[in-house]
């Protein structure tokens, strides 16, 4: 059911990641339009190849003189027009939410964090750990203390904050639609001692009672193994402009996939994972037997 929009409230006002997005995907579109090389459009304007193209895939911020001889190169005259892609632009340059925590952002990890609140579905799926959408502070900080054991301890507590922050788009007004696929061998696995895995299974249990959560479970039994695929996420938008976006965390950096047929394999194996987990229905007995093994 679709959430009530109170008086003068706009519940899908993008944020400046994803206005980045848009703001590049039309600047692309109209140089495509216009049969003008990424190269042309990149020395009109006195920058690289790499630049421009960093520029199209929302990857950078928008300068107002670029964008300016852009629209002029690309022969946009008409100013009601250019007047309103100059405001995006101007909006995708304003800090994001995480601004008072970006200490503790890696600059690979910021495309995820704006890109979130602006999705209208995240699917995820997930075989070591629970997702961090889905994590409660104990377990939260029991993974940030075995990832960055030499931290200082509050720097550790501002990682916990960020991702408690992250969370607070399941809930309220227009809450984002989550999907979470996850391997029971990541429920097994023992983070932080049996009462941090209790607290986190009884977590799970409410989150997915939710009507914007759904939360699927691969049975250890079920033989499924996923090609050494994981973990993946994929970010779904309401504006009909913005692509798809695949997020592949790695070790020291991520991706983010976004051409159509790059990332068609990921929603395959997203598909194919949520078929061979148990219904949502079967998750709560699910995790009760796992709180039983503790």
């Amino acid at each position: 059911m679709s959430p009530v929009r109170r008086a003068g409230e706009d519940l899908r006002v993008p944020g400046p990641t994803a206005l980045r997005l848009l703001v590049g995907a039309q600047l692309r579109e109209l140089r495509e339009a216009r049969e003008i090389s990424r190269d042309d459009a990149a020395w009109h304007i006195r920058a690289s190849a790499s630049k421009m193209s960093r520029m199209e895939t929302g990857q950078a911020t928008f300068k107002p003189r670029d964008v300016a001889d852009l629209l002029t190169f690309y022969g946009v005259l008409d100013e009601r027009e250019r007047e309103a892609l100059m405001a995006l632009a101007g909006r995708a340059n304003e800090p994001s939410w995480w601004h008072p925590l970006r200490d503790v952002v890696p600059s690979w990890f910021e495309g995820c964090l704006g890109l979130e609140p602006d999705a209208e579905l995240i699917r995820t799926y997930e075989i070591q750990f629970v997702p961090g959408l889905l994590q409660t502070p104990g377990y939260a900080r029991a993974v940030v203390s075995h990832a960055h054991r030499a931290q200082d301890p509050e720097l550790a507590e501002r990682r916990v904050e960020l991702r408690m922050r992250r969370q607070r788009i399941l809930v309220g007004a227009a809450p984002v639609k989550l999907w979470a696929v996850v391997d029971e061998a990541a429920l097994r696995r023992v983070v932080g001692g049996a009462g941090v895995m209790r607290d986190q299974m009884r977590h799970l249990d409410a989150m997915n009672r939710l009507p914007n959560v759904t939360i699927q479970i691969v049975p250890l039994d079920s033989g499924y193994v996923s090609r050494g695929i994981g973990p993946v996420t994929l970010l779904r938008f309401p504006q009909s402009t913005l692509p798809d976006v695949v997020y592949l965390e790695r070790l020291a950096d991520a991706q983010y996939v976004t051409k159509r047929g790059d990332v068609q394999p990921y929603l395959h194996l997203l598909n194919e994972t949520a078929t061979e987990a148990a219904p949502a229905t079967e998750t709560g007995a699910i995790l009760r037997r796992c709180v039983e093994a503790l």
